[in-house]
């Protein structure tokens, strides 16, 4: 069983105003996280936004337009200061209110801070230019950005005392994470390309005649674009319904954000899969009423029981 500490204890001024950093990054720059943190008790919802905004510079250096060994110094720089946090060496009165807060977040929660090391290396990928020959390939890289960041999650979450198969609740995070990285993928496709990277597997591609890449906002000529689209949202989906299975393993608070986080990124994959070839046009998105309409459901609690009776299904 995993657990969290949630105490109320006294927070510092100088901890606070960390906090309040943080959570402006996120308030600021999270277009879908910030829609389930804020469902989150206090102290959750602070220690999440010190993730976000550790994550956030992350993210920020490597889609900069420095050169790469600039880039990958950066990044090196960000990893020396996540072991100062690890080491309990960032004081209150840092001048980083992100090693502050996320320092004080690691002192209340048992946050794997290893997941960030992941993170650090997955972007270091970037950097260089990595891609993927196959699915395989691909997974670890999301394992690095996204899968991480779920761990990262279920630390300060933790699991319900007496949560049957809490376990495997870290592997569940891991695998929702691939399913929003997934979808991620997807939704930026043409923006990628531009940027002159590739993250769906080569031999995907290969298979769907798209080899050539996205250049424009229609599918290369001759290609089974669609086809492609629909190969890889099924896929996400199968890594959806796996890593709900976490769901009832939280309590109601924690089990809302993760619902609604994941379930803005499934709609998300329905409007992909209803129209492929928007992607190539532009950004897919929500509007706001219906992000706000899923943190509603998320925080009624629906998603979370229509999982536990599946599984109870499966078991019967």
């Amino acid at each position: 069983m995993i657990r969290t500490v949630e105490s109320e204890q006294h927070v510092s001024p100088p901890v606070l105003a960390a906090y309040s950093y943080c959570e402006a990054v996120t308030g600021q720059q999270a277009r879908n996280f910030a829609y389930g943190i804020r469902l989150l008790p206090t102290a959750k919802r602070r220690a999440m936004s010190a993730l976000y905004a550790f994550s956030r510079r992350v993210d920020d250096i490597g889609d900069g337009e420095l050169p790469t060994d600039v880039k990958a110094e950066r990044l090196e720089e960000t990893r020396a200061l996540l072991g100062r946090i690890r080491a309990d060496e960032v004081a209150e009165d840092d001048t980083d209110p992100v090693g502050v807060a996320l320092t004080h977040a690691a002192r209340q929660f048992p946050i794997p801070l290893g997941g960030l090391d992941e993170l650090i290396d997955g972007v270091l990928k970037d950097v260089h230019g990595e891609t993927y020959e196959t699915w395989d390939d691909l997974k670890v890289y999301c394992r690095c950005v996204a899968g991480a960041i779920g761990r990262l999650s279920l630390g300060v979450f933790g699991t319900e005392p007496g949560a049957r198969g809490a376990e495997r609740a870290p592997e569940y995070a891991d695998t929702l994470g691939l399913a929003l990285q997934l979808t991620n993928i997807l939704r930026d496709v043409r923006e990628d390309a531009e940027g002159g990277r590739v993250y769906l597997p080569a031999d995907d591609l290969a298979k769907f005649g798209c080899a050539a890449g996205f250049h424009g906002p229609t599918p290369p000529e001759g290609s089974d674009f669609a086809g492609l689209v629909h190969f890889e949202v099924r896929r996400a989906r199968a890594l959806f319904a796996e890593g709900y299975r976490l769901l009832p393993m939280l309590d109601r608070r924690s089990g809302a954000c993760v619902a609604a986080m994941a379930g803005i990124y499934r709609r998300l994959l329905d409007r992909i899969e209803r129209e492929p070839e928007a992607v190539l046009r532009g950004r897919v998105s929500l509007p706001g009423r219906e992000k706000a309409y899923v943190a509603v459901r998320g925080l009624s609690g629906l998603d979370a029981r229509n999982v536990s009776r599946r599984t109870v299904r499966r078991r019967a």
